[in-house]
């Protein structure tokens, strides 16, 4: 369609850097223009709708809404210096300057007045606003949901009121650092720190009296400006194809989520190969052959530190696996937000037809293609299977968002197609309980300007038709078809080909959302690929503007076309996009299926890795058994499952959606909390942790094993209410182990 080399034109080259088996870098925001973003179900007997939202999308959006950056070059080596260590001063009393120039003589450590308390927050350092280290932390951190400060050693001094709470307690409770010297050209051809000797030894006075821990993110070998024990083995440049790392016996304690014999591959990074010094208090948590590749430390003064040796940005797999552990280790285990890992599937418009796009490129729009009972049947024994290869994933269903309006009235419930006027019908009975049923309206309407009284037909009537047949169907959530009505069409609705306008939210069908609301729905489903559905945190909801009391969780779309159902088609459609004869002719050659799923699943698998919630969407012509045992939903389902289990060993979490939707709304509130002032302090003598909140609202928070806590790989993780002003008091379950 002619819009979409509107849209992919501005993404194909981002996408296109990508080779099919790379480690993956950047992946995780490459969500293209993708193919199976809008619905083209056609009821049956309906007016075929060969167009609709074929590839809505907006490409590169991550989470929060952040776009995806160009790939980045190999980074370099930290600058080399000739400055020696920094010695350990005493205590002496602080500066209040906020100069450097009136601190740097006088900004050594006070003595701490109550070090027993420290705030569950993070500070991170960074060189300045370009340091890749401050991404990476960031971007950690706000996926944890852990609220965090950052100081710009470069333009900002350090002071003791900047790290202490007035009443004396610490302000955080572990110090993340983007590398372990800060160092910048001192205008003269040479380099020094951006801290100073007393800003440093600020830093470890705090950290020394606060008993709090540091991390540095990227760690050259050598003794300044304080000896990590690493020194000098080889060093250089790793591009597209990775090095392994494994782990040490105390790597996989830090790193537990990890599966014991995980090979982390380090791509687009540098890397100091180094050793461990004879005779200093370290241990290897990760080695290269016999070259250490990470290391937790004791400096003389009894603070504990952990380093990694190489650069990870944001965006590359080794930061995905490793990350989450080195803030755990930190904070050891006791913080304020959460991270779990999550494969939740769509597979829109059961029961209803879509078009189907031919291997001789023909596409059939009437009927369209239409899953058949044996389909049915086989995906309900391709579920089985992909349970039982993957135990990570043995909770795993799919979600199915139908249109009753398909649904036979007269076929039986029994698995089999004798004597059915439907089979499909008779199959989806049958198997109803290994499925998750989802409202997605009875006739698949477009819904941008329905009047008020066919929306909550719609609505209402695909709830009873699907419910009378058996069917356990959620009324609180609701999805539309191709999402209308919530902001996004074209200006005139008979126009299929041009690009969808994202009007915002404000431009949603005040009709439907006042039928929904009287429905009873909740949450309704809106896609990533829209800017004004791309919630401002990550695994975040919008309550719309104007329905507040509707809840909107985004999607992501995938790259398995609405209108295939074979390998020949996908393989047809996807190439005619971005093979060398294509719409966006990208790839030096046409990529065979398996490319083609390889390189889909590393996507997807982004997405879980970093923790994501959202749901998946692709569409019932894409379950079709196109041989025994194989589709196209599960060839990548299982693609992506495998690789998961390459790399973790906690469980991948599949939570109905009423369910998935209900932990977006607390993660909503657990960002506003935390924005509205929301306080968490951990009095490590009483062992116990005080949560206020100027507002009511609530908080995850990890190493806490309150009321309904989970317990996630060994998290365990709470989601406790707060009112507001009323303080609440816990009791933390710290790490014992790395």
């Amino acid at each position: 369609m002619a819009w979409e080399a509107e849209i992919l034109m501005k993404t194909r080259v981002l996408a296109g850097r990508f080779a099919a088996r790379i480690a993956a870098v950047l992946v995780m925001l490459l969500v293209c223009v993708m193919a199976s973003a809008g619905n083209q179900a056609v009821a049956k007997k309906a007016p075929p709708d060969p167009g609709g939202l074929v590839a809505a999308g907006q490409g590169g959006v991550l989470g929060g809404g952040k776009l995806r950056p160009t790939k980045p070059t190999i980074p370099k080596a930290l600058p080399k210096t000739n400055l020696t260590k920094i010695p350990i001063k005493d205590p002496k009393k602080p500066s209040t300057s906020t100069s450097r120039l009136s601190t740097s003589a006088a900004a050594a450590a006070a003595v701490a007045v109550a070090p027993e308390k420290v705030g569950l927050r993070q500070l991170i350092v960074a060189l300045d606003s370009t340091d890749f280290g401050l991404a990476t932390w960031k971007s950690t951190l706000d996926r944890m949901g852990t609220p965090y400060d950052v100081l710009l050693a470069a333009s900002e001094p350090l002071t003791w009121e900047r790290l202490t709470r007035a009443d004396g307690g610490g302000r955080y409770t572990s110090i993340l650092l983007s590398n372990n010297s800060l160092l910048m050209s001192d205008g003269a051809g040479g380099f020094v720190s951006a801290f100073d000797a007393d800003e440093w030894n600020l830093l470890w006075q705090y950290e020394r009296d606060y008993k709090v821990r540091q991390v540095s993110l990227y760690t050259a070998y050598g003794t300044f400006p304080e000896d990590y024990c690493l020194r000098a083995g080889t060093e250089g440049g790793v591009g597209d194809t990775p090095i392994n790392a494994t782990l040490s016996t105390t790597g996989r304690q830090q790193f537990d989520y990890l599966i014991p014999t995980v090979r982390v591959p380090i791509s687009l990074s540098y890397v100091y190969y180094s050793t461990l010094a004879a005779g200093c208090t370290a241990t290897a948590t990760m080695n290269s052959g016999t070259n250490t590749l990470g290391v937790i430390s004791t400096s003389t003064d009894g603070r504990e530190r952990a380093a990694l040796t190489f650069t990870s940005n944001q965006y590359l797999v080794q930061t995905f696996l490793l990350a989450y552990g080195l803030v755990r280790w930190a904070t050891k285990g006791v913080f304020v937000g959460e991270r779990r890992h999550y494969l939740e599937v769509d597979v829109d418009d059961w029961f209803n037809y879509t078009d189907h796009l031919f291997p001789d490129g023909h596409l059939e729009t009437d009927p369209g293609f239409r899953m058949s009972g044996t389909d049915a049947n086989s995906t309900n024994q391709q579920q089985n299977a992909m349970r039982s290869r993957y135990p990570r994933a043995n909770q795993f269903q799919l979600n199915v968002p139908y249109n009753g309006e398909g649904i036979h009235r007269t076929a039986h419930g029994s698995c089999t197609s004798l004597l059915s006027p439907d089979p499909l019908t008779s199959y989806s009975r049958c198997l109803r309980n290994n499925f998750r049923w989802i409202n997605h309206t009875y006739s698949h309407p477009k819904m941008n300007f329905t009047p008020y009284a066919e929306n909550l037909t719609e609505i209402q009537q695909n709830l009873t038709v699907a419910r009378q047949r058996g069917f356990t169907v959620p009324t609180e959530v609701l999805k539309t078809g191709e999402y209308s009505g919530l902001g996004v069409y074209h200006p005139d609705p008979n126009n299929d080909i041009d690009p969808p306008t994202d009007h915002g939210l404000m431009a949603s069908n005040a009709d439907l959302l006042r039928a929904a609301k009287d429905a009873g729905v909740k949450y309704l489903h809106g896609n990533m690929s829209f800017p004004s559905h791309v919630p401002s945190c990550f695994n975040c909801g919008i309550y719309h503007p104007m329905e507040p009391s509707l809840l909107l969780v985004p999607d992501w779309p995938t790259n398995i076309a609405y209108h295939v159902t074979a390998p020949a088609e996908e393989t047809l459609f996807y190439n005619s996009f971005y093979g060398p004869n294509g719409k966006f002719p990208f790839w030096p050659r046409d990529l065979t299926y398996n490319e083609i799923v390889g390189f889909e699943s590393d996507i997807a698998l982004q997405h879980v890795m970093s923790g994501s919630v959202y749901a998946h969407t692709l569409h019932q012509g894409n379950l079709r058994q196109y041989a025994s045992g194989k589709s196209l939903t599960f060839d990548w389902v299982n693609e992506i499952a495998r690789k998961y289990s390459l790399y973790y060993q906690v469980p991948l979490q599949t939570p109905t959606w009423p369910n998935l939707a209900a932990y977006v709304a607390n993660r909503t509130s657990h960002f506003a909390t935390g924005s509205g002032g929301a306080d968490v302090v951990w009095d490590r003598t009483a062992n116990t942790l005080t949560a206020t909140s100027p507002v009511t609202g609530g908080l995850f928070l990890t190493g806490v094993r309150a009321t309904g806590f989970a317990t996630y790989g060994t998290d365990s993780i709470s989601w406790v209410t707060l009112s507001a002003n009323t303080p609440r008091t816990f009791t933390p379950v710290p790490r014992t182990t790395a």
